[in-house]
């Protein structure tokens, strides 16, 4: 395995990148997260219901992977990745004020389908930017304090959806004002330190051929493919919550306590990965998960959905910061960007056939059985993980 960067080729400017794109996740789920919990409740003003909510939120995640997968390959090739990663975020919050202006559920699919293309787009460069920036002992903490921003900025958002739904009952409004946020996104990302200019490296195989990742990648892997196949959209558990009686209005406050404990366990469980089984730790949020689900399919309480929204932020923290390091510890350091890309889209392609699949199982059988498969594939996965062997410690 290559080594990773030496820490004497790290600058002071390259370490302030840690901040600067913790920053931009910030301005940028703010402006995310203000659209996102109350898109449910949108598309049932258009006419749209669990069906349409799974082919768009699929569709979405489908043509993101291919971007995912192809800005992998260029990571690794080009001579500098700041423009890939400046040109996802642009993207990215030019087509979100567009919402405003929808009136079909279609038009919420050709947003989400550009919204997802930007992120699938900026991920890998910036993953990688990201682990260059910092000693190879502070990769994880790096990426829990890049998630506890970027969570905040989750947290801020549906505050501001609420206060602003408390004046008005006009969903647009909330759309509009998330295009200010959005316009310091852009201008934040554009100061971060490129970390990767270098001649540009002649591609030994085609985008769609990763290379030689270890056995131990793959293995993380499938364990992950696994778990994203129950992994469906999160706007299938608003739905849910509101079938049960919760009013839509209230959506935000769901994802805002979702958000508050991503945000306060993230950068933590990124720091205990750098010193702790990654695998592991992972692990544990997978049984999180799995109860979370098996929770909101029996719906026996509103208090106790409230209760496990929470838990379900807890999975967040000891999963996303977590696996992202872990794919950074398990590959060469050539070809981390397409390790990312194989990551990202392989999850994506698995999140497109589960949201797909609930939202059909929804449809014919009920809301409880696609919870119960999620959280059964989600155990699975996690028996997976606690068996893998960690080679950091």
């Amino acid at each position: 395995m290559a080594d990773l960067m030496n820490t004497s080729q790290i600058t002071p400017g390259a370490r302030r990148n840690v901040y600067i794109f913790g920053a931009t996740s910030l301005f940028n789920d703010i402006a995310s997260e203000m659209a996102y919990w109350i898109l449910p409740a949108f598309l049932v003003s258009l006419g749209a219901g669990p069906a349409a909510l799974g082919l768009i939120e699929g569709i979405a995640e489908s043509v993101a992977a291919i971007g995912k997968l192809l800005s992998g390959y260029l990571t690794d090739v080009v001579p500098r990745r700041k423009p890939i990663v400046v040109f996802g975020y642009v993207l990215a919050n030019a087509v979100k004020p567009l919402l405003a202006l929808s009136t079909q559920w279609w038009h919420v699919l050709m947003v989400r389908f550009a919204d997802r293309t930007a992120k699938g787009i900026r991920g890998s460069p910036r993953d990688v930017m990201l682990a260059e920036s910092v000693e190879k002992e502070n990769v994880g903490s790096s990426f829990g304090l890049l998630q506890s921003l970027d969570s905040a900025g989750a947290v801020i958002g549906p505050l501001l959806a609420l206060a602003i739904l408390s004046k008005t009952s006009n969903l647009r409004t909330v759309f509009w004002i998330a295009s200010i946020p959005g316009l310091f996104c852009i201008l934040t990302v554009l100061m971060v330190r490129e970390t990767g200019a270098r001649a540009a490296m002649r591609p030994r195989k085609p985008f769609w051929q990763p290379g030689n990742l270890s056995a131990r990648f793959y293995y993380i892997l499938a364990a992950v493919l696994i778990f994203s196949l129950g992994n469906s959209s999160d706007m299938f558990l608003i739905l849910r919550a509101q079938e049960t009686g919760i009013s839509p209005k209230l959506a935000p406050l769901l994802g805002l306590t979702f958000n508050v404990v991503y945000a306060l366990g993230a950068w933590p469980a990124g720091w205990l990965s750098d010193r702790r089984s990654k695998a592991t730790i992972a692990a544990i949020g997978y049984l999180i998960f799995a109860g979370t689900y098996c929770t909101f399919a029996a719906a026996s309480s509103h208090a106790l959905l409230w209760i496990m929204m929470g838990c379900y932020g807890m999975y967040y923290a000891l999963t996303s910061p977590v696996l992202r390091a872990l794919v950074v510890e398990t590959v060469p350091s050539d070809l981390r960007g397409r390790a990312f890309g194989v990551f990202y889209f392989s999850t994506s392609v698995a999140t497109l056939l589960s949201s797909l699949l609930t939202g059909e199982l929804w449809k014919h059988f009920g809301g409880p059985l696609p919870f119960y498969l999620s959280a059964a594939l989600a155990l699975i996965a996690a028996l997976m993980l606690f068996a893998s062997r960690s080679t950091q410690h």
